[in-house]
């Protein structure tokens, strides 16, 4: 994949159903609404055997002022600058436009390799449009349906000889330095070694810390999750601005933290439901809530001038209900006057409201100043350790027996019940099973008391715990029943 696509183009043209086309799934929202796009997405594009990174772009406007298609426009003009490949699309039915004509002008100075995509051709009103393009000094337009798929083989030559262009330039630069890689010594990084040869004794066991993290934002509207995203990554990765709502689709952004890679998600601000009438919004709330299934870490962005509202705490209700590991974020603390005492009427409140989540990290930051990053960075980490936590049956066992001794589970209809043993079945999150006598009647009280206590046994604060209760076959239950 060392070939860059970017798809580029005018609103309502069709790029980013071509974008879902060649990345094979439906990632990109599309509606016939223009300006539904409105930052650079990035994925893997597949064409049979090949690979590549493509790029799908905002649709271009022609201002340079500070408005919102202003910086819409620049991060086109960024995607434009990170292609090897542009793929100008145009629509075929309805002829070449004026700002196709100034969007040309600017791709001609971008000095890269243009493909001009003529799309929407699947039928005969096309071909007058088709014919208009010659006119734009690309050469000969792909006629192409992104819809129906048709013209891909075209994009295939063109992406293919780029490709194999590239695998040349690469093989000339490593026999160049072939000299250089025999001088040096070998040294062996590989920390994956090490763990397959760590002793597999230990009781507690965590996670592999050189695996990527998925970690999605996510919070209402103008809370700051974009801004947080730019400068996590350093550069204005994604739109931003006063105006509530920019975001639209969930933007996956790559970056590294301290030699571990993290796949930030920015989404779009979820509002209550009641208050979602636009189809737009209703995608994009849809797109925000299948990223939260995705994720494994998940920051929630808190404005700290009103923070837990109702919204907030259905938000963070189904972060819990899908197991995910939950970082609450209040943003804006620049602006708050007296922080110390508002602090701990959030931890009260975070108590209060969230006892299913009990111990969740809270962090104080500004997203807009840079400040306490790196406390955000280590909940997430610390989190990310309880989330994937596995305790020994030995050592749960030893747990859950002291655990009975302290408090022994109360009697259902003058029979004790016996809790017989525990296990845990996965993590992420944790998640036990505990066989007992009628399991059916074991009160909530007491399970919460067993949740409560594993919490603190093993430290596994702010991650949701499942126990499940199962109970054991009796061995003689189908002799008593043949007496």
């Amino acid at each position: 994949m060392n070939v860059t696509v970017a798809i580029v183009g005018r609103p309502n043209v069709g790029k980013s159903t071509l974008f879902n086309r060649l990345v094979g799934k439906k990632i990109a929202l599309v509606d016939d609404t223009p300006g539904v796009t409105r930052d650079r997405r990035e994925a893997e594009g597949r064409i049979a055997e090949l690979r590549f990174r493509l790029l799908d772009t905002a649709g271009f406007e022609d201002v340079n002022d500070n408005s919102l298609e202003a910086r819409m426009r620049a991060q086109t003009e960024a995607a434009i600058s990170e292609a090897d490949i542009i793929l100008f699309m145009v629509d075929a039915r309805a002829g070449i436009v004026p700002l196709d004509e100034r969007f040309g002008q600017l791709l001609r100075k971008a000095n890269k390799r243009v493909h001009l995509i003529a799309n929407k051709a699947e039928s005969s009103a096309a071909d007058a449009g088709i014919n208009e393009t010659y006119s734009l000094g690309f050469g000969e337009p792909i006629a192409l349906s992104a819809e129906h798929g048709l013209g891909i083989s075209e994009l295939y030559s063109i992406i293919g000889r780029a490709i194999d262009e590239a695998s040349e330039e690469k093989e000339q630069e490593g026999q160049g330095n072939q000299l250089d890689d025999a001088i040096l010594p070998k040294i062996s990084t590989d920390v994956s070694e090490e763990v397959e040869n760590a002793d597999e004794s230990e009781e507690i066991l965590h996670f592999n810390p050189n695996r990527f993290l998925n970690v999605a934002i996510v919070g209402r509207p103008n809370a700051g999750k974009s801004t947080l995203v730019n400068r996590l990554v350093g550069e204005e990765r994604v739109l931003t601005g006063p105006e509530a709502g920019i975001t639209r689709d969930s933007i996956l952004v790559p970056w590294e933290w301290e030699g571990r890679v993290i796949n930030l998600v920015d989404t779009a601000g979820i509002r209550r439901r009641a208050k979602v009438q636009q189809k737009l919004e209703k995608l994009a709330v849809s797109d925000a809530l299948r990223s939260i299934q995705y994720a494994e870490i998940v920051v929630w962005m808190l404005d700290a001038t009103k923070p837990f509202e109702k919204q907030d705490l259905h938000l963070a209700d189904l972060v819990e209900r899908e197991g995910r590991a939950l970082v609450i974020a209040l943003n804006k603390w620049d602006l708050i006057k007296d922080k110390n005492a508002t602090l701990a009427h959030l931890k009260e409140r975070c108590e209060r409201l969230l006892p299913q989540l009990r111990g969740v990290p809270l962090v104080t930051l500004s997203g807009l100043k840079g400040k306490n990053i790196p406390k955000l960075m280590q909940a997430i980490f610390e989190i990310e350790r309880s989330w994937n936590i596995r305790i020994a049956t030995s050592r749960l066992n030893r747990w859950l027996n002291a655990m009975v001794e302290a408090h022994p589970p109360p009697a259902v209809s003058g029979r004790r019940l016996k809790l017989r043993y525990m296990t845990q079945a996965k993590s992420r999150p944790p998640s036990f099973i505990l066989f007992c006598s009628r399991p059916e009647v074991l009160p909530m009280a007491y399970k919460r008391y067993l949740i409560n206590g594993l919490r603190e046994s093993f430290d596994i604060w702010g991650s949701p715990v499942r126990l499940w209760v199962r109970g054991g076959d009796n061995p003689y239950a189908d002799k008593a029943k043949k007496r």
